[in-house]
C-alpha cells in the first residue's frame, strides 16, 4: 500500500510508516497537483494547509484513510470521505502536554507579573516594588473541565502545593479524587473559593458565554483567570469591565471567538496577557502529532480499529439489517442518561433483551456511548472512538444480553451508576414503522414517544399533581404535546413524563418542584 505525506511531519513518523508501506513525501502540492497524484495512494496525511476537499477525495479512488496530524479536521471534507467509506482520523492528544504547560505558564506569568516587569525593564526602568507578586503555594485553583488537559494541569498545580477544586458534571468524585481534585457541583460555591480559575471545556451551547458579569461578581476579589481552551467561554466585554474594576486582578487568554484576533477590549489592559493561540505550538507537540498520525494511519491500513477516527466505521450488511433500526434509539438513550444522571457517570451498562440478544449488538452499545458523550462534550465523538473516549473519562462500560422478554420482541435498557445513585431507561421499537417508545424509567412503566424536548417528574401520587405541573408550564407559555404517568401503586411514588414543544428552562423546572412538591425533576433535550 502507498501513503502520500502532503505536509511536513516528524521524521520518526515517516520512518514508522516506511516499515510497512511505500511512502512518498510531496510537499507544497497545489490542489490540481494533489488531485492528479492522489489516485495511486491508499492513504493521505495532511496538517492544516492542505485541503482534502470533496474533489480530492473523489479523485482518490484507492483511498482508505486520511490522517490529519493535529487536533481538528476542519480542512478535510469528512462527509465526502464517509460517503466513500474512507476513515478520517486525527491526533487529538498530541498537544495535551503543551496546552497544559502553557496553562501553567499563564498562571505563573500572572502571579509574578512577568510580562509587565519585562516591559518595564525594556523601558530602562527599575520598578521592583511595583511588581510584587503572589505565591501559588496554598492558593486555590479551580479547574473547569477535568478531561485530559484539565487532569494534566491538576497534576502540575499539585506540585506547586495548590489546593485543587474542580467542576465537571460528567466525571465521578472518585475519578476527580484520583487527580487530587475536590469535585464541587455548585458553580457559585466554586467561584467564591477560587484564587485562580482555568477553563478546559469544549465549545458547546452551554459553555459559550458561560462566564459573564453575574459570574464575575460572584468570584473572589482579586481572582486570576486563564483560558487556553476555546474562545468565548469568558464574555470578553464583561471580563474587561471586571478587570478594570479590580474584581478580576488579571487574566490570560490564548484563544478567541474569532481568530486571528487583532482587536480586543482586553488589549488595552496592562494586567491582561494575550497570546496568539500558542497552546499547541511546541516542537514536541508537532513531532508527537506526526508520530501519532503515522500510528493511526498504519492501523487503518491494516484494517484495525482507529481510536481517533471522526467518522462512522463500516458495519456488515447482516448486522446493520438486524440492529440498524435501533441505532438512533440507542443514541437518544445515551443522550437521556447523560442528562438525567445525578453526578459524574462511573459506569454504563447496556442490556439487550429478546431478539436483539441473538445478534452482534456492539454498535448499539457504542451508539449509547456516542449519545452520552455528545452531551458531555467530547469533541468529534463517533461510532469508532466512543469507547476510547469513555475509557479516557474512566467510565466502565459493560454489555449484557437476555434472550427472553415477556412484553416486547426486543428491548434495550441503559443503566448508569453515579456517586449520587443509579439511573435507568428502557425503550423499544413498535409497529411496522419501528416507532420508538420509552417503556421504563427508574423502574416505572411508561409508553412514551420520545421527542426533542421532554421533562420528567418524580412525586408522591396524589390528586391534582398533573394540574399543578400544567399550570406552571402554561403560565410560561410552554405547550404540552403529550403526557404519560407511571406508578406502582395508588398513593405511592409516581413518575410523570411530558412531551413539550419548547425547552423547559431550569428556573421553570425549579418552580414546578417547589410549587408542586415534586421530589425530583429532569429536563431532557434530544
Amino acid at each position: 500500500m502507498k501513503v502520500l505525506v502532503a505536509e511536513k511531519i516528524a521524521a520518526s513518523g515517516i520512518e514508522k510508516l516506511k516499515e510497512e508501506f511505500d511512502v512518498d513525501v510531496k510537499l507544497d502540492l497545489s490542489p490540481e497537483q494533489l488531485a492528479e497524484e492522489i489516485p495511486s495512494y491508499d492513504a493521505l496525511i495532511v496538517r492544516s494547509a492542505t485541503k482534502a476537499t470533496r474533489e480530492i477525495i473523489e479523485a482518490g479512488v484507492n483511498l482508505k484513510i486520511i490522517g490529519r496530524a493535529g487536533v481538528g479536521v476542519d480542512n478535510v471534507d469528512v462527509q465526502a470521505a464517509t460517503e466513500r467509506g474512507i476513515i478520517v482520523c486525527n491526533a487529538p492528544t498530541s498537544n495535551t502536554m503543551s496546552a497544559a504547560e502553557h496553562t501553567m505558564a499563564m498562571i505563573l506569568a500572572q502571579a509574578r507579573n512577568i510580562p509587565q516587569a519585562d516591559s518595564s525593564m525594556k523601558q530602562c526602568k527599575w520598578e521592583r516594588s511595583k511588581f510584587t507578586g503572589a505565591e501559588l503555594y496554598e492558593k486555590t485553583l479551580a479547574i473547569f473541565g477535568l478531561g485530559r488537559i484539565g487532569g494534566l494541569v491538576a497534576e502540575r498545580a499539585r506540585a506547586f502545593g495548590m489546593r485543587l477544586i474542580g467542576y465537571d458534571p460528567y466525571i465521578s468524585e472518585e475519578r476527580a479524587a484520583s487527580m487530587g481534585v475536590e469535585l464541587v457541583s455548585d458553580i457559585d460555591e466554586i467561584l467564591a473559593q477560587a484564587d485562580f480559575i482555568t477553563v478546559h471545556l469544549p465549545k458547546t451551547k452551554e459553555t459559550i458565554g458561560m462566564f459573564g458579569a453575574e459570574e464575575f461578581a460572584k468570584m473572589k476579589d482579586g481572582v486570576r483567570l486563564v483560558n487556553t481552551a476555546r474562545g468565548g467561554i469568558y464574555q470578553i466585554e464583561a471580563l474587561a469591565d471586571a478587570v478594570r474594576s479590580g474584581k478580576v486582578a488579571s487574566a490570560a487568554l490564548d484563544v478567541y471567538e474569532v481568530e486571528p484576533c487583532t482587536d480586543s477590549p482586553l488589549g488595552e489592559l496592562p494586567n491582561v496577557i494575550l497570546t496568539p493561540h500558542l497552546g499547541a505550538s511546541t516542537s514536541e507537540a508537532q513531532d508527537r502529532a506526526g508520530e501519532q498520525i503515522a500510528e493511526f494511519v498504519a492501523a487503518g491500513l491494516r484494517g484495525e480499529m482507529v481510536p481517533t477516527a471522526v467518522n462512522i466505521a463500516p458495519v456488515s450488511p447482516e448486522v446493520l439489517e438486524a440492529v440498524g433500526p435501533f441505532i438512533g434509539l440507542c443514541e437518544d438513550l445515551g443522550k437521556m442518561i447523560a442528562q438525567m444522571a445525578r453526578g459524574g457517570v462511573e459506569s454504563i451498562e447496556t442490556l439487550f433483551i429478546g431478539q436483539l440478544a441473538e445478534t452482534d449488538t456492539r454498535i448499539l452499545k457504542t451508539a449509547v456511548l456516542k449519545g452520552m458523550l455528545s452531551v458531555v462534550g467530547a469533541e468529534s465523538v463517533n461510532f469508532v472512538n466512543a469507547d476510547y473516549y469513555a475509557e479516557q473519562r474512566g467510565i466502565s462500560v459493560s454489555e449484557t444480553k437476555r434472550a427472553h422478554t415477556h412484553d416486547y420482541v426486543s428491548m434495550v435498557q441503559v443503566k448508569a451508576k453515579t456517586a449520587e445513585g443509579p439511573a435507568e431507561i428502557g425503550a423499544t421499537l413498535v409497529g411496522k414503522k419501528n416507532e420508538p417508545r420509552l417503556v421504563s424509567l427508574y423502574g416505572f412503566d411508561l409508553d412514551m414517544l420520545p421527542s426533542d424536548y421532554m421533562s420528567f417528574f418524580l412525586y408522591v401520587d396524589r390528586p391534582g399533581m398533573i394540574g399543578k405541573v400544567g399550570t406552571v408550564l402554561g403560565a410560561r407559555e410552554i405547550n404540552i404535546a403529550a403526557m404519560q404517568v407511571g406508578r406502582k401503586k395508588i398513593g405511592g411514588n409516581a413518575l410523570m413524563g411530558i412531551n413539550v414543544d419548547t425547552p423547559v428552562p431550569a428556573d421553570v423546572l425549579a418552580t414546578i418542584v417547589e410549587e408542586a412538591g415534586i421530589q425530583d425533576a429532569w429536563s431532557v433535550e434530544l
